[in-house]
């Protein structure tokens, strides 16, 4: 989905459909939540003099408060990212239940189920063939066993290697649990 972005034109909802919509929590959260019950106010008051904002200057506070929102997410989920890391740490060895949640020409991405936490299965560590990735079909698959790894699969997947400098976890695949097959 596309992120929120505060802005002075009226664009509507898209996936409500609405021409005309503002959102804001409650209780006041944020700054832009903060804005929006100000020019409501008022408006419903009739305060020329309240709204003391100018359109250039609510542009400017708007692009501000965006830029904030989207570090403010990538904080979080770096912080997410970092947690699991260490949490595996010491995990290393261990089987964890998986799904594919991205394939590449390098190798597939999997989620485990019970953590969350994403890593990466190396084309290089696919064992039993030569696996080519089919940017259509979003999946690797074997030249020789024309076995498939696609997107949303189920794996079982051994962690090998935790790297909590890049923040990366690497898997092997142990045994498939879904239908990766032709």
């Amino acid at each position: 989905m596309a992120k929120a972005v505060y802005a002075t034109k009226n664009i509507g909802h898209f996936g409500l459909g609405f021409k005309y919509y503002t959102h804001f929590t409650s209780p006041i959260r944020r700054y832009s939540d903060l804005l929006v019950h100000r020019l409501i106010f008022s408006y419903i008051n009739k305060q020329k003099s309240g709204t003391y904002y100018t359109v250039d200057q609510l542009s400017k506070i708007c692009d501000h408060i965006s830029k904030c929102e989207r570090n403010a997410i990538d904080a979080e989920r770096l912080s997410v990212k970092m947690k699991q890391a260490i949490f595996l740490k010491d995990k290393i060895g261990e089987e964890f239940h998986a799904v594919i949640s991205g394939v590449a020409h390098f190798g597939i991405f999997v989620e485990l189920t019970d953590i969350l936490a994403e890593g990466l299965i190396r084309v290089k560590d696919l064992e039993g063939d030569f696996y080519v990735y089919d940017e259509k079909k979003y999946s690797l698959i074997g030249r020789r066993t024309k076995k498939r790894y696609r997107l949303g699969d189920k794996l079982l997947v051994k962690l090998i290697r935790v790297d909590l400098e890049k923040l990366e976890l690497d898997f092997i695949t142990l045994e498939e649990s879904g239908k990766n097959n032709v």
